[in-house]
């Protein structure tokens, strides 16, 4: 049986129709969060602040949000739980920012690439008595395209939603009430919800997540330094190039914060496909090739056979 306090907690700090969610950040994923809110039925009301305010019209034209914050300092203050959904270099400064703002029933949570450069910041500002509560969040999807344009409230059905808490997180039990329900939230929208250690979320996301995407990125510099006089013979490549390209759109302004924040893990992937590739380049007659075609296979095997 829970003690008495904790069933207060929980009964005073559902997110209900009386709640208030402040999303900071109303491009792609803020505006996806704020969309499956609404369409898995919550009630309550979800703040929008952007620093674009084309962004932020969007968002609020397709009713992501149900206001438009004019301070996000205000929004922030006067919200259950605050969504930080920028870029990793703009959930720092937020983390600086709200912490001396907020009390300690309130919760941050945010959907940044890297977890370990955020733990840092937020140490000695949250989760402990008298702080607020964050719980550091990565919903792993997303599109090529950026912008509460494309915001979709499926988004995140069927993608894996990791939380990485810090180490020395100690939680004050309000706020750790809303986590809860933060991720059964989370659960609702259909994502699987895992949690990781942040030092190992960094590393696992520089293998799966940020290695193809400057994989893409440097071959489509390649093309466009090789064919940039000839475009009209990029079609001939068909399927294969688009899907081998597609992340080439990506934005800089995320993947600069990414690369500058998960450095030494992503340069031990590009290190280990550079010598997986001279090692191709090295057998292109010789049997060797056979095996890595064979090791290939195995693993899109495996993966195509996930649940």
């Amino acid at each position: 049986m829970k003690p008495h306090s904790e069933v207060l907690a929980r009964s005073a700090h559902r997110l209900d129709g009386q709640s208030r969610i402040a999303i900071l950040g109303t491009g792609l994923i803020g505006a996806s969060v704020g969309l499956a809110l609404r369409s898995h039925g919550f009630s309550g009301s979800i703040a929008g602040w952007d620093p674009n305010p084309q962004q932020l019209h969007a968002a609020l034209r397709r009713e992501a949000i149900t206001v438009s914050a004019d301070d996000p300092l205000t929004a922030a203050a006067e919200a259950n739980v605050i969504l930080l959904g920028g870029p990793v270099f703009t959930v720092l400064e937020w983390l600086d920012r709200l912490a001396p703002l907020l009390r300690e029933d309130q919760l941050v949570t945010d959907v940044g690439s890297v977890k370990g450069a955020i733990c840092a910041r937020a140490r000695d500002k949250y989760n402990a008595p008298g702080q607020p509560g964050f719980l550091p969040g990565h919903p792993m999807a997303g599109k090529e395209v950026s912008g509460a344009d494309h915001a979709d409230s499926a988004l995140f059905d069927g993608a894996v939603w990791l939380f990485a808490e810090c180490s020395d997180s100690n939680m004050n039990p309000a706020a750790h009430v809303l986590a809860n329900e933060w991720r059964a939230w989370v659960g609702r929208f259909g994502s699987r919800v895992l949690d990781i250690d942040p030092d190992r979320h960094d590393v696992l996301c520089a293998w799966i997540s940020h290695l193809p995407q400057f994989v893409s990125t440097a071959m489509c510099a390649l093309l466009e330094d090789e064919f940039a006089a000839n475009a009209d013979l990029l079609p001939i490549g068909g399927r294969a190039l688009r899907e081998m390209t597609r992340l080439g759109e990506s934005p800089f302004s995320m993947w600069r914060d990414i690369a500058h924040t998960n450095s030494e893990a992503i340069a031990q992937t590009l290190h280990a496909l550079e010598q997986r590739l001279a090692h191709i380049r090295e057998n292109l007659k010789t049997p060797e090739l056979r095996d890595e075609f064979d090791r290939a296979n195995r693993f899109r095997l495996r993966d195509s056979q996930k649940p």
